[in-house]
């Protein structure tokens, strides 16, 4: 696993299966909180990463609930019994009671009951221990990015993936007009530095993201405004 600091306070841990599967953790005056759980076998190097920053950890945050964004929650919790959150819409898919969009089949990557609804104030997510919570739907349901104000870092999950410093269009993606009218959290935030769960780090999301709406979306559709308030 491969460990990095991106920011003060703020790590990436970057494992590979084919692709890189990438989490996150940050660190506040609480503790620390985990973003994503990747998949099973990075359990261990999470684990011994928060024994060594010897803080505890309060939480874990998810982008969505895909397979590769939960694997290492068992094992996780059995050390740290402690709140796993996500995007209310995103439960029922995770817990097997709907099939995810573009699948035939419900399947339950949680056991029910496990993941608790991230909170909001009507239909704005409320800020966690120093992360704003954005819905970002498209990919899932209940897609989420996180941003770290002030930092210009965005958490992005897997609103996009990327190769080479460029960003990507998300794969296994459903509703990718959805996933691209939601990229314009990038367009909002200005982001320095976006993160995302398959690939490396874009340094000049901004710059690109425009470009690959237009090659993504119909034409009469990339230019369409969409409202991205958390």
């Amino acid at each position: 696993m491969k460990i990095e600091a991106i920011g003060d306070k703020v790590w990436s841990l970057r494992a590979w299966l084919i692709i890189p599967v990438t989490v996150w953790i940050t660190e506040d005056e609480e503790g620390l909180t985990l973003i994503d759980a990747g998949i099973p076998s990075m359990a261990d190097g999470i684990l011994k990463f928060i024994e060594q920053r010897g803080v505890p950890l309060k939480r874990i945050l998810l982008t969505h609930g895909h397979s590769d964004h939960v694997g290492a929650i068992p094992k996780i919790l059995a050390v740290h019994p402690v709140p796993v959150y996500v995007h209310p819409i995103e439960i029922p898919f995770m817990e097997g009671r709907e099939p995810y969009p573009g699948r035939k089949k419900a399947v339950a990557f949680t056991a029910p009951g496990l993941i608790r609804p991230l909170e909001t104030d009507g239909s704005r997510l409320l800020p966690v221990s120093g992360l704003q919570p954005y819905h970002t739907p498209g990919h899932s349901p209940g897609h989420t990015a996180f941003h770290i104000p002030g930092s210009g870092i965005l958490l992005a999950g897997d609103m996009f993936w990327s190769r080479r410093g460029k960003l990507r269009k998300p794969m296994f993606t459903a509703n990718m007009q959805q996933a691209m009218e939601s990229s314009r959290l990038v367009d909002e935030l200005m982001p320095t530095h976006l993160e995302v769960c398959h690939g490396k780090p874009v340094r000049n999301a901004a710059g690109q993201v425009e470009a690959l709406r237009a090659s993504v979306l119909p034409k009469e559709d990339s230019s369409h405004a969409a409202n991205h308030r958390p």
